[in-house]
């Protein structure tokens, strides 16, 4: 049933009207991996909305070096650096390079992934490792090396990591990611605890569909409907929300909060009912981005 006319459909802010300050970063250096497109450029785009100078890492240069331009033009000092966020050293390496340009790194935004739908007795060895070990071993390496630096300099920080609202649930095809991104979410809770003295905190936020040029369904509207017709709050989130609540767990602003995995789904988790329609097990589905025939 497609969303009737007389709903009210709440809308965030336009992309030019941030809900912080735009110095509210000043002199702040964030790193965002992944951030060469989808969530994670809409995460370093959210920070230099607010002042931040940003990092962009990523395993294609060419990408990490497209995202650090598009953030560039907001007119804040940006760098890329090439990085595989499951190899320690080539970790080190890119926040030498990026600390270099930029200053010390303050700021940390988990965001690299990978994530296909693919049934689980179909899913290879190098696709579970080709999701888990980014998503875990990324997040782990990344953030490691971030409390290692802000230790030894005497100074606290955050991080935010970006999770899944199928943390709670699983979905269909999805049996390597939402194992990596519930790891995360356990992660953020116990690098809180641990970092806690240091001034550290630790975030994550569990996002619902965001769809953009990268995601599964794209960004084409035809694909969107169908996902926003399952939504109580009627639409699919927008990127640039999705970074603003991220860089928002980072500012002064949350210096209360830690520890905490914030869902952003406008409402998906909760349309559980007895009046859903009847369920389909993903290997006896027809069409559509999870069926197999």
């Amino acid at each position: 049933m497609a969303v009737p006319a007389h709903h009210i459909i709440a809308e965030p802010p336009p992309f030019e009207q941030p809900p912080y300050p735009g110095d509210i970063f000043d002199r702040r250096t964030v790193l965002v991996t992944g951030g060469g497109s989808g969530m994670g450029l809409a995460m370093g785009i959210a920070f230099a909305q607010g002042g931040a100078s940003v990092g962009v890492m990523g395993r294609s240069i060419e990408r990490a070096k497209e995202g650090a331009a598009k953030i560039a033009a907001l007119g804040v000092p940006v760098h890329a650096a090439s990085c595989d966020v499951r190899d320690p050293d080539q970790v080190a390496t890119a926040f030498d390079a990026i600390e270099k340009v930029l200053g010390p790194v303050s700021l940390l935004a988990n965001n690299a992934g990978a994530n296909f739908p693919v049934l689980t007795e179909n899913m290879s060895i190098n696709a579970w490792n080709a999701v888990t070990r980014i998503a875990i071993d990324g997040t782990f390496l990344c953030s490691a090396e971030f409390a290692r630096r802000r230790e030894a300099a005497g100074e606290g920080g955050a991080i935010v990591n970006n999770s899944a609202q199928y943390i709670w649930t699983g979905f269909p095809g999805d049996a390597h990611s939402a194992a990596a991104k519930t790891a995360q979410a356990t992660m953020t809770r116990k690098l809180a605890q641990d970092w806690a003295p240091l001034g550290i905190r630790v975030n994550a936020v569990a996002a619902g569909f965001f769809p953009h040029e990268s995601s599964t369904n794209g960004n084409d509207p035809e694909a969107i409907a169908p996902l926003q017709n399952m939504i109580p709050a009627g639409r699919t989130g927008k990127t640039h929300e999705f970074g603003w609540l991220s860089a928002l767990l980072c500012s002064p602003l949350m210096d209360g909060v830690t520890g905490q995995v914030i869902l952003q789904d406008g409402g998906e988790s909760l349309r559980r009912s007895l009046m859903m329609p009847d369920f389909v097990p993903p290997r006896e589905r027809e069409d559509g981005p999870w069926g197999w025939k």
